[in-house]
């Protein structure tokens, strides 16, 4: 029997230019449904498929995705997701990510820059990356969430806006276990609690200010797409973040120091 409240975390490998990737979506079990947050790369539906499974539920469990911002490995597999649901799920994102998704708009960090960088790579992995660049997949949102708004009806997921990785990136606070699930606004790495990688980030600077918008929620563990769980006391990790945030300043002084 699944209790309401719970957090799955799911791990799907894939094989990104001939190096092993993991990411981490959540599965978030409310009283009010399954909710999926984040749908990996493109051709990973198989993958989502039995990482839901192996929880013991179904896709047909599943009522809402939500998307923490439209990079290719968190909107990858949504069309068939949604495809195989008959379009019966609700789809949340925040409004700056919106025509991204539906293909309105191009992938924001897919630049004649970055399209240029991947002609430097070695094929067989160059032409497939880029078309898929290039003509990302698309599909409809049907709920816009920002700061503050309540996921759920009994009011257990709360959205919190962590933009700079993308300008409408949101974070999600799950109440009952404490966990913020941070989407890229944080990243672990060699075990340690980080910031957003800034070459990956449109505003680097804008993503470590975001950051203290989650020094008054009460974290015991953060669930990163890129390295799965972190767990601490509630007052380290508001520590480690508080730090991780303090770098834009140190940066900033810096900055105005060589005026």
């Amino acid at each position: 029997m699944h209790m309401p409240h719970e957090i799955r975390v799911l791990e799907l490998t894939a094989i990104i230019m001939g190096e092993t990737n993991r990411i981490y979506p959540s599965l978030l079990v409310l009283e009010d449904g399954l909710t999926l947050v984040d749908c990996g790369y493109p051709g990973q539906l198989p993958l989502i498929l039995q990482a839901i499974e192996k929880e013991g539920f179904s896709i047909a469990d599943l009522k809402r995705i939500v998307l923490t911002h439209h990079d290719i490995d968190h909107i990858g597999s949504l069309p068939d997701v949604l495809a195989l649901c008959a379009g019966e799920i609700e789809v949340c994102a925040h409004r700056l990510e919106r025509p991204h998704i539906e293909g309105e708009l191009p992938l924001a960090k897919v630049t004649p820059e970055s399209l240029a960088r991947l002609d430097l790579l070695p094929e067989p992995h160059r032409s497939a990356l880029k078309r898929v660049l290039e003509h990302p997949p698309s599909a409809p949102v049907g709920r816009l969430v920002g700061n503050n708004d309540i996921l759920d009806s009994k009011g257990n997921v709360e959205i919190i806006e962590t933009a700079g990785h993308t300008m409408g990136h949101i974070s999600l606070y799950h109440r009952p276990s404490r966990t913020l699930i941070a989407g890229d606004s944080l990243i672990i790495a060699n075990g340690m609690l980080n910031g957003p990688i800034p070459e990956q980030s449109i505003d680097s600077q804008l993503a470590l200010r975001s950051l203290e918008l989650l020094l008054t929620y009460d974290i015991e563990r953060v669930v990163c797409y890129h390295g799965g769980i972190y767990s601490d006391t509630a007052e380290a990790i508001r520590d480690r973040i508080s730090f991780i945030a303090s770098q834009r300043d140190d940066r900033a002084t810096r900055k105005e120091s060589d005026k």
